[in-house]
């Protein structure tokens, strides 16, 4: 049959030749499409549960209604030496918080923390808890974090200066000792002194640590009372009002503090302001490198499988020398012959991306629920891991049709 003119149809002509060849060798193609699709299922969760990491950390990193400047007393990951110089810097006070209200224009709401540096048993009605950190804080606190209420009530300013005993449960506390019980009203034990319970937060779901589903919250005049210890944190949060950027707002709370605590003109700030969405600047810097070098890795499988299309694209080429020798002497060129193999092995891995996309979307969405991250198709990285998977087929397979091109027709017509 002569070869047919024009790029189209020559295509055309490939492509049905490949998935001819694709369908009369099922077991061998298979193996190929299930070693490709392994490696673009790898992939994909991957970069699905990166995704999802990434906005969980977003929302739950910037957790209020706004996103909030956040004040304390050390700086960022130090080390161990340089905390304990740091350490000798003047606390962060209630009064601090309040005066950063007074003087800071762009404030709209903050909230003054005291956060333990251990972990309490919290026992009511011979249960108990598993150890929970304790969090002092003022009246503002779930203002500033949005963080919703379930049953009862928060705080006010006035149990705040009483120095009351009053809590307000996270839902897990609030779970493990009274179920499905609206607790309010009802009394717990915290370090051997009895708190009445006056409400409960919803719950949040939140991926870091202190400020879970696992915590309680107490009046940091309680606080400081009862439980305050030296190696407690305290620190400022505060909201930015609308329309002021919380560049502007970190500048006006850094100027504010300097002059609180007297730091001279050119010196060194004796405590640190960050903002919710350096800190998920920060988490990304760390996360997009690993999420690199984790995709090199699962990257590997499909360069198993690249290895895979090779083998049976020379497979390929041996068994069919004798029609390789009859389309060069009917007129086919070099080129036409290495376009049909080159065809056949992206068709193959093509096939086998297409398979792994699904499948790799089904699995990431599957891990997504139950590790309770956000999951979202991703059309770029959907075409970009059939597109790559074509990529390598034609790459893997360039040897072989470069073989199959490189034949004498009159060797190959002979061949038995």
């Amino acid at each position: 049959m002569p070869e047919q003119s024009g790029p189209q149809p020559m295509w055309r002509a490939n492509l049905t030749q490949a998935m001819h060849v694709i369908l009369l060798h099922r077991m061998r193609s298979g193996l190929v499409v299930l070693g490709v699709a392994i490696g673009i299922t790898t992939i994909l969760m991957m970069v699905t549960a990166l995704s999802g990491l990434a906005r969980k950390i977003n929302a739950d990193m910037v957790s209020s209604n706004r996103p909030y400047v956040y004040v304390q007393r050390f700086d960022l990951f130090v080390s161990d030496e340089a905390k304990r110089k740091q350490a000798q810097r003047k606390e962060l006070t209630a009064d601090d918080a309040m005066a950063l209200h007074d003087l800071c224009p762009s404030v709209d709401r903050v909230t003054f923390l005291v956060q333990s540096a251990s972990s309490y048993l919290v026992r009511a009605h011979g249960k108990r808890t598993p150890p929970v950190p304790v969090l002092g804080a003022s009246a503002g606190f779930p203002r500033v974090y949005s963080f919703a209420i379930e049953h009862g009530r928060f705080y006010t300013r006035s149990e705040v200066m009483r120095r009351d005993r009053v809590v307000v449960l996270g839902y897990g506390p609030a779970r493990d000792l009274f179920g499905s019980t609206n607790p309010v009203g009802k009394f717990i034990r915290v370090g051997g002194r009895q708190y009445r319970v006056i409400g409960t937060f919803a719950t949040r779901g939140h991926i870091l640590g202190s400020m879970t589903d696992n915590f309680l919250a107490m009046p940091h005049t309680t606080f400081e009372k009862d439980l305050r210890t030296d190696q407690d944190e305290e620190s400022i949060a505060a909201n930015a009002r609308n329309g002021v950027s919380l560049a502007q707002l970190e500048d006006e709370i850094t100027r504010a503090l300097r002059i609180r605590r007297h730091v001279p003109p050119g010196g060194k700030n004796d405590f640190t302001v960050s903002t919710s969405e350096a800190f998920v600047d920060l988490i990304r810097k760390v996360t997009v490198p690993i999420g690199i070098v984790l995709t090199i890795i699962a990257s590997i499988g499909l360069v198993v499988g690249g290895i895979g299309v090779m083998n049976i694209m020379l497979i390929s080429v041996t068994e069919r020398t004798r029609e390789i020798g009859v389309r060069m002497a009917i007129g086919a060129h070099k080129k036409h012959i290495m376009q049909q193999f080159l065809v056949e092995a992206g068709l193959l891995t093509g096939i086998g991306g297409l398979v792994g996309t699904v499948f790799g979307t089904l699995a990431a969405w599957g891990v997504s629920r139950v590790i309770h991250f956000p999951f979202t198709v991703s059309l770029f990285w959907t075409a970009t891991s059939v597109s790559f998977s074509v990529f390598v087929g034609v790459v893997f397979g360039i040897y072989p049709a470069r073989r199959a091109a490189a034949m004498n027709p009159i060797d190959a017509l002979r061949y038995e």
